[in-house]
């Protein structure tokens, strides 16, 4: 009896001191006061541009990273755990150098879930598991867990919004479709290129921002898109910049 009453007492102290008891699947491990949006749709800082790539690491990632160093330019990689038969990222040695080498670039880290499923069609526990296999893999790998992430297929309905809150997330959409996935080809990535064109004409450098999505999955983004995107978007005064960074969020938010 005397042990459950310091156990009360103590709880009520913790309690009126300002903490709360996580949830016990919420990724509370490394906690953080949530602050700011819950969704994000735009940047808003004028004449930022993020580059930001879906579904990575895959075989194509490592020259993205070679493209990025040689123009100086930080993007934010939305990763996958483990989709497209490619291994679990913190099991397959490929995988886990990249990322650690992105991470130690200065490039931000965000979650695209594990198996890249749609959340909204998942039952709650499902939709966690998603989010926290995803960074059991992040904390063996870089030590972090990010505090942003997009959904795949851009599906995060009510519920599942209710359930990125509580686990202390951002989910990111865009403003700037590249479409790049459909453009896979020699023969048809200008219609990305064109795409991101066509934006970048229709605002100006002091006062239009831009959050753009790729995939670093697909070879013509890499090796012909992305470059593209680099220069057109210098030649027109933007800066390229992290996800973080075009919200003004400073880097010691966008981990938890």
């Amino acid at each position: 009896m005397f042990f459950n009453n310091i156990g009360a007492i103590a709880l009520l102290q913790l309690l009126s001191a300002g903490l709360s008891l996580a949830h016990p699947t919420s990724s509370s491990i490394f906690p953080r006061a949530f602050s700011g949006p819950t969704v994000i749709n735009d940047c808003t800082v004028p004449g930022t541009i993020a580059l930001t790539f879906d579904d990575g690491p895959d075989k194509y990632t490592s020259d993205i990273l070679d493209i990025l160093d040689s123009y100086g330019v930080k993007v934010t990689f939305f990763i996958t755990g483990n989709n497209n038969g490619k291994g679990a990222i913190d099991a397959t040695q490929q995988w886990t150098d990249i990322i650690k080498r992105q991470y130690a670039s200065g490039h931000q880290i965000a979650s695209h879930t594990w198996d890249h499923l749609d959340l909204s069609t998942l039952a709650e526990d499902d939709r966690r598991r998603q989010m926290t296999r995803n960074e059991e893999a992040f904390r063996n790998i870089i030590g972090v867990v990010p505090s942003y992430m997009r959904p795949p297929y851009s599906s995060c309905g009510s519920a599942c919004v209710a359930t990125m809150q509580d686990m202390g997330y951002h989910i990111v959409y865009f403003d700037l479709d590249t479409d790049d996935y459909n453009n896979d080809s020699p023969s048809l990535i200008a219609n990305s290129q064109n795409r991101y064109k066509s934006a970048l004409d229709g605002g100006n450098s002091a006062s239009s921002s831009y959050l753009a999505i790729g995939h670093d999955i697909h070879e013509q983004t890499v090796h012909t898109l992305t470059k593209y995107m680099l220069d057109y978007g210098t030649s027109k005064g933007y800066r390229f910049v992290t996800l973080g960074d075009c919200l003004g969020d400073p880097q010691a938010n966008w981990y938890k």
